[in-house]
């Protein structure tokens, strides 16, 4: 939930709530049907909901017509760098997003280290001054200060861990860099990191091993994590690709998400879904 700030004009210990929302349809998010009530915020808490609230509030908004449900989620975004750079968020705020996660398809400002260029698809993210957060706490400490108007959290990119430990990204990871980027990851886990992501599809990532990938998933379930993971294919061999993920999940002991779940291709139209 947003902490909510009010201005300290003398008049808000003497208040008995920071907002109060009348008279507002409710979806509050656990799926039954939406209701009419008022709405009482205290700090950074929902304080009452109740048919009708009598008390007084530093804010008190009519909201007659109006719908007021929790935050949205934005579980897949690559705004890693902009929730620093542009803390106001219109672009996510505006559409009721009050929380984003970031760090998917295997790449993360989080935990990265760029030594000249930024590979495809880390680029997306931005350029080499951009990636200046080799660990959770050095990102998190950024993000503190930049008080973006969304919450933030943040998977750890598996290209990203594979850019900091290979001298090249088109083969195979050997035992030695994994063993470096488990290490990575269990501190990056230790400092508050949801999770791996994965981004198999993308030429930077595609020439690593499924044991590989399970390697590195063996370090989430200590920590609570989960693996995330942009499927090494979604054309023709995404059966394939979707088992990859699944075995990666069980070995680890762990839950998997599927970042962008379709079907991708004419080749995969029709009757091979049938059977």
């Amino acid at each position: 939930m947003v902490k909510f700030e009010s201005e300290n004009d003398g008049s808000k210990e003497a208040m008995q709530f920071d907002y109060l929302f009348r008279n507002v349809t409710v979806i509050d998010g656990s799926g039954g049907p939406q209701y009419r009530a008022d709405v009482a915020v205290k700090g950074d808490r929902i304080a009452e909901i109740a048919p009708a609230i009598h008390g007084e509030a530093l804010h008190d908004i009519d909201g007659h017509g109006r719908v007021l449900a929790p935050g949205f989620i934005d579980v897949h975004t690559h705004d890693d760098i902009n929730v620093i750079r542009m803390p106001e968020y219109l672009p996510k705020i505006s559409q009721g997003v009050t929380t984003v996660i970031v760090g998917n398809c295997g790449i993360s400002a989080a935990s990265a280290s760029i030594k000249g260029e930024v590979p495809d698809p880390m680029n997306l993210l931005g350029e080499a001054a951009h990636f200046i957060y080799p660990t959770v706490d050095d990102y998190a400490r950024a993000v503190t200060e930049a008080r973006p108007a969304v919450n933030v959290g943040t998977l750890i990119g598996h290209t990203a861990l594979r850019n900091n430990h290979m001298d090249n990204l088109f083969r195979p990871a050997n035992d030695d860099e994994i063993q470096a980027m488990r290490a990575q990851l269990r501190l990056a886990l230790a400092q508050g990191a949801l999770g791996l992501s994965t981004g198999l599809a993308y030429a930077s990532a595609f020439q690593s091993t499924t044991e590989e990938v399970m390697a590195l998933a063996e370090e989430l379930a200590a920590g609570n994590g989960i693996y995330t993971t942009h499927l090494r294919s979604e054309f023709e061999p995404i059966l394939e690709a979707l088992d990859e993920a699944f075995r990666v999940g069980r070995h680890g002991k762990v839950p998997v998400v599927v970042s962008h779940h379709k079907c991708a291709g004419a080749n995969n139209w029709g009757g091979r879904w049938r059977r």
